[in-house]
């Protein structure tokens, strides 16, 4: 067995395809679900072909979704956390609070539009 993709519900697919595109992912497709729903795959450069993201917008669903308590978050790697802030800081996208130490991993956590958390951990 191996992990395919992470799944979640937007509200917005043209500002959250460009917040994602900050963090570095690129749209790879958009997949029509009858006339109910489209899913756009995303991914990072380093996936080949392969989705890693699927963000579904159901037509009939324009409110923002309850997040629940289940979920926590998505991790991104960057090989300079403070160069890559200054960066997403540049399109209006905030860390939740600054940068932190957890034991020697130097990680913060950004917001997308629908509220999903996103890890964002420096790894050299």
């Amino acid at each position: 067995m191996s992990f395919l993709h992470t799944c979640y519900r937007i509200t917005d697919i043209d500002r959250t395809v460009v917040f994602y595109g900050a963090l570095g992912f690129r749209e790879i497709r958009r997949h029509p679900i009858r006339d109910e729903a489209i899913n756009v795959f995303l991914n990072l450069p380093e996936d080949g072909d392969e989705p890693r993201l699927e963000l579904t917008f159901n037509f009939d669903h324009p409110e923002p979704y309850e997040l629940g308590t289940g979920y926590g978050h998505i991790a991104i790697s960057t090989p300079d956390l403070d160069a890559t802030l200054v960066r997403l800081r540049e399109q209006g996208i905030e860390p939740e609070k600054p940068p932190y130490l957890v034991g020697t991993t130097h990680l913060c956590f950004v917001r997308d539009p629908d509220g999903y958390r996103i890890e964002l951990i420096e790894r050299a």
